[in-house]
């Protein structure tokens, strides 16, 4: 069954449903940042997380993995010591310092207990060698996963449809109307969930609060952008696609809605 949205005449939209149909919650996929500049090893760590089911990103030196944490909320890091810009002695100083308690997991060359114990004292969670087994990897990020709370929830809702935009919560993918043809804007689990919340709810304005609450699972805390800059990276990958047509509208003193709008 496919959920539609009526905005015939600009009314209130509401859902076009099959009645009798359940609509369950969309399903949690937890986010890994891998912070390595060896692009190859990134890429087999990537392919091994995603294949286990993890959302993947990557950053290759730590002043832009600081950006990433601070601004997407991984749910979990795999950090290597040796990087570019502030190295991973540094990024764990400035994470715990800042109060941030995402898992950290190193994955170092240096072998020595020293380095071990030096680098766990300072507020990382775990610690493997390289050449690390990738299973074993997969299982450190699991373990990660489950000691931040982080609980896994498997029911999805029903696909929606409205205006020239497809949205498929068990693919957790999303697809644009462009001169005719269905186009894959390639959004991120993140981005999409927060268009999906957004568009399950339309024409209702949440607050950064709600919206960082459902999406990401923590609260907003002030000076926080995660929610803006995603909401960012939706426009630029939808609505700049879709011709003379936004999606996310912003509500000022509240948030965002979703209202599909001609521009």
């Amino acid at each position: 069954m496919l959920y539609q949205l009526s905005y015939a005449h600009q009314a209130s939209p509401q859902y076009i449903a099959t009645p009798g149909v359940a609509d369950d919650t969309l399903s949690a996929v937890p986010t890994v940042l891998i912070v390595e500049d060896d692009p190859v090893l990134s890429q087999v760590m990537r392919r091994h997380l995603t294949t286990a089911g993890f959302e993947v990103e990557t950053a290759e030196d730590g002043d832009r993995a600081l950006r990433k944490i601070r601004f997407e909320r991984p749910d979990v890091v795999v950090l290597d010591l040796m990087i570019p810009g502030t190295d991973g002695w540094g990024l764990i100083d400035l994470l715990r310092a800042d109060g941030d308690t995402t898992p950290i997991i190193v994955l170092s060359a240096r072998s020595s207990e020293h380095d071990k114990v030096h680098v766990l004292e300072r507020g990382a969670d775990d610690y493997l060698t390289k050449p690390a087994s990738m299973r074993e990897l997969v299982a450190r990020v699991r373990a990660g996963v489950r000691r931040a709370g982080i609980a896994p929830v498997v029911t999805v809702s029903e696909p929606i449809e409205v205006a020239g935009l497809q949205l498929d919560p068990l693919r957790q993918r999303a697809l644009l109307e462009v001169a005719g043809e269905w186009v894959d804007p390639h959004l991120t689990v993140k981005e999409f969930r927060l268009l999906w919340t957004l568009a399950s709810s339309p024409g209702r304005a949440m607050s950064r609060d709600e919206l960082q609450q459902r999406v990401w699972g923590i609260p907003y805390r002030p000076r926080d952008r995660s929610v803006d800059v995603c909401v960012r990276k939706i426009r630029e990958k939808v609505d700049e696609r879709a011709a003379g047509r936004s999606y996310i509208q912003t509500h000022y003193g509240i948030g965002y809605r979703f209202e599909p709008l001609d521009v």
